[in-house]
This record gives structure tokens, C-alpha cells and sequence, in this order.
């Protein structure tokens, strides 16, 4: 990542400690500050910034409205959190292990009041069409939670209905976020769609990422569990796929483990791994991923602004799909 994106990052990371959400009582704004304060990667609102500036140079003007999307990101994470009894994020206590489940769903409450604060710092007249689409896209990522957890209960999932769980659940957000950018600078309408496609497709192949890399990345790199997918039975692409094309014994053995309910965690993962690896499921997912992020570059070739003002977005959709964490 280039020394650009670095000091946006920093800029970011220096305005979100700048939000003050409220003060008293203590216990329903705490845990927005303990949430906002774990971290994470930032993408959304550099995402944003990276939008705007394929059309103007000085980003200050739009860094604030800019951390809503990081702030309703983190909002979805608090309650997502106590849906999936979560108990660790980033490495951290969830805000509901820490606190409790109902001071958990009030503080989110809270930073989604915020959300809309932030969103009111757009200047008009375009503050109500990015409220809009906001609107559009947060009922989406609400669906796409709906569906993650119809999936935990339901026997069979389809790759279709999978990749469309993800595109509604984490991909439409990044999208959104490129959107928002394109809107403050004023970007046309055909632009606006190419902005929102891009983050989509790379959002598509982000979260394939993290299921594959749950399986396969370096665990001194990854910095949590590697397996943990496996343990849970968690419907990935990849267990998905590995259901699709197991037959005879090797969907037998699929079956054991998912049914289970005494095992040893290290022979489940180091099992079901080496099933997805006689079935060349890492392969194939790799090509899934390879397809979304060029599907996504081939949409940021079409947006009309000179090549050069690309390149940061370029980088970092190139960070995204090479990394190992």
C-alpha cells in the first residue's frame, strides 16, 4: 500500500477518534467508543475519499461524511456480534461479552442515529439522494443478514443463493461507499453506476477471500483461528462447493463431520481441509475470486476520468486481492 493510502488511512483513523457520540450515561456510549477504538481496516471510508478524488484533489472536505460508512460498518458488527454469539471481534471481548446483550443493541441504536449525523454533513442539494441510497443500501445489508442466518438452519445452499447472501450482506456497503464519494464530487450518473459495480464485484471477491483464507492463510498471519469456518460448519463457498462435487466416500466423510458432536478440533479441520484438497476446492475458489476482481476492474476501466487518477483504487483493489489477512 502506497504512502498515499497510508495518510488517508491516518487521516481516517484521526477523525474517527474525533467522533464523540455522547457522554452520559456512560454505559450506552462507551461501548460505541470501545467498538470504533478496536480498529479494523478502514476500507469503507477510504473507499469514499478514493472516489471523490478520481474527480478533486482535497479530500478534507468530504472526510467526515465520509465515516459513516465505517460508523453503520461497525453498527452492523455490534449487532451482528450478539446474533452470531460472537464472543471475540478483532481479538476483543464483543461490546456484548464486555457489556451485556441489551446495552449492545441500545448502543447500536445509537450509532445509527449517528450514521445519519454524519450523513447530514453532505452539502446539499445532493444530501438527500445520498440519504437515499443510503436507505436502499442498508435495507439490503440487513437482508443479507436475514439470509446468513435462514442459511445456519437450512440443509442445502446454492452457490447462487450464497454469492447473492454475500453480495447483499458485505459487497453492496462497499459499493455504496465508492457511490457516496462519486455523488459529493459530483460524478454523472453513468459514473455513479461503474463506481458502484466496481465496489460490488471487489466486494464479492473480498469476502470469498476471507473464506478461503480462513481454510488456507498462514495462521502467524491471519490473526485469529484458522479453521474456525470448519468448526462451526459454517456454509462458505467452499463448503458449498465441497458439497456440490463430493460423491460416494468422500461426501460420506463430508457428512460425518458436519453431523458430528464429539470431535477433536485439530482432526476436524486438518480432515475436512484435506476433502476440500482431494476436491481442488482452493482452486476453484481462487478462480471465483480472480473472476469477481476483474469483473470489478473492468467496471473502474470504464469510469471517465483520466488513467492516471485510477491508480490509488487500482493499488488498492490489488492490496485487496493479494492479501493474506
Amino acid at each position: 500500500m502506497n504512502d498515499h493510502l497510508k495518510s488517508l488511512l491516518a487521516e481516517i483513523d484521526k477523525a474517527i477518534q474525533g467522533i464523540e457520540p455522547g457522554r452520559y450515561p456512560e454505559n450506552l456510549y462507551d461501548p460505541i467508543r470501545y467498538i470504533l477504538d478496536l480498529g479494523g481496516k478502514r476500507i469503507r471510508p477510504l473507499l469514499t475519499l478514493l472516489a471523490y478524488q478520481l474527480y478533486h484533489d482535497d479530500v478534507r472536505k468530504v472526510l467526515r461524511p465520509s465515516l459513516a460508512v465505517e460508523v453503520f460498518h461497525n453498527f452492523t458488527l455490534m449487532h451482528d456480534d450478539i446474533m452470531d454469539k460472537a464472543p471475540l471481534r478483532r481479538n476483543k471481548p464483543s461490546v456484548y461479552k464486555k457489556w451485556n446483550e441489551n446495552i449492545a443493541i441500545l448502543s447500536g441504536d445509537v450509532m445509527l442515529v449517528r450514521v445519519y449525523d454524519l450523513l447530514l454533513e453532505v452539502e446539499d442539494p445532493i444530501v438527500k439522494d445520498v440519504i437515499i441510497r443510503f436507505n436502499n443500501c442498508a435495507v439490503e445489508v440487513c437482508e443479507g443478514q436475514q439470509y446468513d442466518m435462514d442459511f445456519e438452519t437450512k440443509e442445502m445452499v446454492t452457490e447462487t443463493e450464497y454469492l447473492n447472501m454475500i453480495k447483499l450482506k458485505t459487497a453492496v456497503l462497499l459499493g455504496f461507499s465508492l457511490e457516496m464519494g462519486g455523488l459529493m464530487a459530483g460524478a454523472s450518473e453513468p459514473d455513479l453506476n461503474y463506481l458502484k459495480e466496481f465496489g460490488i464485484n471487489m466486494g464479492i471477491g473480498f469476502q470469498l477471500m476471507d473464506d478461503l483464507l480462513d481454510v488456507y492463510a498462514d495462521k502467524d498471519l491471519f490473526g485469529k483461528q484458522v479453521g474456525g469456518d470448519i468448526l462451526s460448519n459454517k456454509k462458505t463457498y467452499l463448503l458449498i462447493k465441497a458439497l456440490e462435487l463430493a460423491h460416494g466416500e468422500e461426501y460420506d466423510a463430508l457428512h460425518h463431520w458436519l453431523t458430528v458432536k464429539d470431535f477433536n478440533k485439530k482432526e476436524k479441520v486438518n480432515s475436512v481441509t484435506a476433502i476440500y484438497d482431494r476436491l481442488e476446492i482452493e482452486k476453484l475458489t481462487k478462480e471465483q475470486i480472480n473472476k469477481y476482481f476483474k469483473m470489478g476492474l473492468e467496471d473502474l476501466t470504464k469510469i471517465d476520468v483520466r488513467e492516471d487518477r485510477k491508480a490509488d483504487l487500482l493499488e488498492l483493489a490489488t492490496y485487496l486481492m493479494n492479501r493474506e489477512k
